[in-house]
């Protein structure tokens, strides 16, 4: 199973290029979730994932994420998630892989040592406790690489599936996108649910057009 950014914005969360913030409309996330732009303006950047965080803070999982919560608990179902917000974590579901990481994870710049915070706001810019440097977000920014380790652990997943579901991604981002095109290669059925056709949909079995909390739900016994 694979979800993108549309299944949480039933919860209030605007895909990651979405958003009617005024200051944050001037941006764009590719100008702002580089590490370039990290090592140029760190307080920035902080800032711009201050706002996403508290917007995911004051969100709860939706109709969709508690649907998928339910069937991990009838099924055997791996979720691989390109979202960083862990709402499907706090609906219930269990052994998510986060693909691009997690916006509550902190990671330093100097001495690598990951914590989970989930203040908000945070100091900005934040730094390690442990040996003063920066912390930046463990989030995969672009133009950086998946962990091997999770890129593995989702391959396998995609390769030896029989049914792959598509959620809320508009299958334009890879390598994550790839995995729903190995999964039709290894011969599983793929359904998509998503609001609009995208990049995927050519290798759907079916496709459920609407929103992720109306649709999703009734995929479940």
């Amino acid at each position: 199973m694979l979800s993108g950014a549309g299944i949480s914005a039933s919860s209030g969360i605007p895909t990651f290029r979405g958003g009617e913030d005024a200051l944050w409309s001037r941006y764009r996330p590719e100008e702002l979730a580089t590490p370039q732009a990290f090592a140029r303006d760190p307080e920035l950047v902080w800032r711009w994932y201050d706002w996403r965080r508290g917007l995911i803070a004051a969100a709860a999982p939706n109709a969709a994420h508690l649907a998928l919560a339910v069937l991990q608990d009838r099924a055997r179902v791996t979720l691989v998630t390109q979202n960083v917000d862990g709402l499907h974590q706090r609906a219930g579901s269990r052994d998510v892989i986060e693909f691009h990481g997690s916006i509550w994870t902190l990671r330093c710049t100097g001495c690598a040592r990951e914590d989970l915070d989930e203040r908000v706001p945070l100091p900005e810019p934040p730094r390690c406790g442990a040996c003063g440097a920066l912390l930046r977000p463990g989030v995969v920014w672009f133009g950086e690489g998946i962990d091997p380790a999770v890129m593995g652990r989702a391959a396998a997943a995609a390769g030896g599936c029989d049914l792959m579901v598509v959620v809320g991604t508009a299958g334009a981002v890879y390598p994550a996108a790839g995995l729903v095109t190995s999964a039709r290669r290894s011969g599983a059925r793929v359904l998509e649910f998503n609001l609009e056709p995208g990049g995927v949909t050519h290798l759907a079995d079916l496709f459920f057009a609407g929103d992720a909390a109306a649709t999703l739900p009734g995929l479940v016994p």
